[in-house]
């Protein structure tokens, strides 16, 4: 059975980043549509799958992550505006039922993620 999964490390305190809202949006039509709203739980991980089983579909979806306010929760001075704040990933699915994990690895100053399973 298929799914997609995220977490999300704050690579400045090297810890997984907790209470970070998250939003997932498929991009197959001309507008984004919203499917999931969501917060990352202690672990820097959601409680579910963002998909699963036959959620999980082929198409071009967004992962958008609310990082700048996880590190001003945290104390740290952003400059206004943060150079990082909202991250949006866009990805592709290429199989129904596959399993795809699409982690933020952040800093208020860069980001990278990577396709996990």
């Amino acid at each position: 059975m298929g799914k997609l999964s995220t977490h999300v490390l704050d690579t400045v305190h090297g810890r997984p980043a907790p209470n970070v809202a998250i939003e997932l949006y498929s991009m197959d039509e001309a507008t984004p549509q919203l499917l999931l709203a969501t917060r990352t739980n202690a672990d820097g991980r959601t409680d579910a799958p963002l998909l699963k089983d036959s959620e999980v579909k082929r198409g071009r979806y967004r992962l958008v992550f609310h990082i700048g306010e996880h590190f001003r929760n945290t104390g740290m001075k952003l400059p206004d505006p943060a150079f990082v704040d909202v991250v949006p990933i866009d990805f592709g699915i290429a199989e129904d039922g596959g399993n795809y994990h699409v982690p933020l690895l952040c800093s208020p100053w860069t980001y990278s993620t990577y396709r996990g399973s």
